[in-house]
């Protein structure tokens, strides 16, 4: 049973206690009622947030919670709001997706983030604590991000601090330069299949999508440079290295001719390089910033992914007026990122706990990509895998065309494990079914048993459809 479920099953249970109380009558606490109920802290909060939305109890910080009055708020009618709010910009099922990551009992096979045990998390705290004793991390910083961090973040991209903008995260980050190299009502390419999290961020900044397919040498560029004469586009998506979800590094005679098609169409590359820490085999590329004098490429770096998704610290590199355009962007935003993360990053960069860290990821995330891989090979004989990927945290694979993605997915959300939908990733129709892995929050085990379980998922699915298919024959 889910959280959500068996938290609406308490406060089921409690709001029949409820209805024979006196009002203003005390609740027992949370660690009673978690005793009572045989059920987390979070479920119970959750069951009393529930009862108190419906109106039912009012909780006192410092008291405790307490029978509310039995006046009831009318049923509610949204129904206006429809009329007002117009056509939905996101699509809200890919945002569901992009944002669930189901239960801590789930097996993450598919998750964008890393495993607590592969974080720094016992360095983290002890700089955390010494950022805290900083005066600086309690006063403003510029609104383009503290001077001290800037420089660290601009020098492995050769661009002067100047044109670093820190902010909340690499999504924060897509989301500002969609918004501001862009016109809405214009159109943006994008690879294909391509991150989710950058085809919302579209979405929001009202953009219209156009994606031109990619290989193991990542974007086609036969078909940009078609793209870019139909569609007028002046902005390109890519992720030139370790491409979520395919894993593919764009080669190094495609990357030079990007760069000539953008300077020959007037267009701005977003160059997503979120895995640039995550190298496995090999020295990843160097950015594409580095190749580019003219300012056509805008890179967006995270630190969420290789250092902690709770260290939501980001860059924005680009260079002349769409720098400043960036910037003044940012503060109708929000003032700057809180100077406290500022401090920790910047004193995690600069450590030597931080070249010590990725070292420690290279050798884990090359472990466990090698047992997904043999997993899935000897476990799940009907996906057909890509490539192995040189670096990132994802695989990515083809499944018979005869597999229904949304159900498999579905189906295994329900087995406990969690898989992407190969929907997601596809900007108009996929041209095959298929599924994202991921092999950066999974333990070996997990990644054993949830393949394991995967596996009676598809069978399933294949028996249903072979008496389907006999009982029309």
């Amino acid at each position: 049973m889910s959280n959500d479920n068996r938290s609406s099953e308490i406060a089921a249970l409690l709001q029949s206690r409820i209805a024979t109380a006196m009002t203003g009558e005390k609740l027992p606490g949370v660690r009673e009622l978690s005793r009572e109920f045989r059920a987390s802290a979070a479920t119970i909060s959750a069951a009393l947030a529930e009862l108190s939305a419906a109106g039912l109890v009012r909780a006192e910080p410092g008291r405790g919670t307490f029978v509310a009055g039995r006046e009831r708020l009318p049923e509610p009618d949204f129904s206006w709001q429809s009329q007002a709010l117009g056509p939905a910009r996101v699509d809200a099922d890919r945002a569901a997706r992009l944002g669930g990551y189901g239960t801590p009992e789930h097996i993450p096979l598919s998750w964008g983030y890393l495993a607590p045990e592969l974080l720094p998390t016992e360095d983290l705290h002890r700089i955390g604590s010494r950022a805290a004793k900083s005066a600086r991390a309690w006063l403003m910083t510029p609104t383009a991000g503290s001077p001290e961090l800037r420089r660290v973040l601009a020098a492995e991209y050769r661009a002067d601090p100047n044109d670093v903008l820190v902010v909340s995260g690499g999504q924060q980050g897509l989301v500002f330069a969609m918004r501001t190299l862009a016109e809405p009502g214009s159109t943006v390419i994008t690879e294909s299949p391509s991150y989710p999290g950058a085809i919302l961020a579209a979405q929001s900044a009202g953009l219209a999508l156009a994606s031109v397919p990619a290989d193991g040498d990542g974007i086609r560029v036969d078909l940009l440079a078609d793209a870019l004469e139909r569609t007028r586009a002046r902005v390109i998506y890519l992720q030139p290295s370790y491409a979520n979800p395919t894993g593919a590094v764009l080669s190094a005679e495609r990357r030079t001719q990007v760069l000539e098609l953008a300077a020959g169409h007037g267009a701005f590359i977003i160059e997503d390089d979120w895995a640039r820490y995550l190298s496995i085999d090999g020295k990843i590329p160097p950015p594409l910033f580095t190749e580019d004098p003219h300012g056509h490429v805008v890179s967006i770096l995270t630190l969420s992914k290789p250092a902690s998704p709770g260290l939501r610290i980001g860059a924005v590199i680009a260079r002349g007026p769409a720098g400043e355009r960036l910037r003044a962007s940012r503060t109708a935003d929000d003032l700057c990122v809180a100077p406290m993360v500022q401090e920790i990053a910047c004193s995690l960069l600069t450590s030597n706990v931080w070249p010590r860290h990725l070292k420690r990821l290279r050798t884990e995330l090359a472990t466990r990509r090698d047992i997904l891989l043999t997993t899935i090979r000897t476990t799940l004989p009907s996906a057909r895998l890509q490539a192995t990927p040189q670096g990132g945290i994802h695989l990515w694979a083809q499944l018979p065309h005869s597999t229904d993605t949304r159900e498999v997915a579905a189906s295994a959300y329900a087995a406990g494990v969690l898989v992407g939908d190969g929907r997601h990733f596809f900007v108009d129709e996929p041209p095959a079914p298929f599924l994202r892995f991921s092999y950066g929050a999974a333990t070996h085990a997990q990644i054993i048993e949830g393949t394991r379980r995967l596996a009676e998922v598809l069978r399933a699915q294949a028996s249903v459809l072979r008496a389907a298919n006999t009982t029309v024959r």
